[in-house]
């Protein structure tokens, strides 16, 4: 499976701002673009593994049915859209 992640970038007076509009609390800035890519790449691996420990503390001990496995975060990141001012970033499991 393979999914497609959209990274967003916005030139600030400190540089930029990225984040991906389909995983909320991926985010980043940088200097330049290239830096905002790969802290935004950091960002989109980290995520899950903070998003897990929000879910336990929330969870409070309660008793869950978890089904790992639908998909997986590599480190390798592609783009796809450089004109339009996004890009893709290619997750696949």
């Amino acid at each position: 499976m393979t999914m497609k992640l959209t990274a967003v970038f916005e030139k600030v007076p400190e540089g930029y701002i990225a984040f991906v509009e389909e995983l909320p609390g991926a985010n980043t800035q940088g200097a330049t673009v290239e830096e905002a890519r790969l802290n935004l790449q950091e960002a989109v691996e980290l995520v899950p593994d903070a998003n897990r420990v929000l879910a336990d503390e929330a969870l409070n001990g309660r008793s869950v049915i978890r089904e790992p496995g639908l998909s997986s975060f590599p480190s390798e990141a592609s783009r796809c859209h450089p004109a339009s001012g996004t890009e893709r970033l290619r997750v696949s499991s």
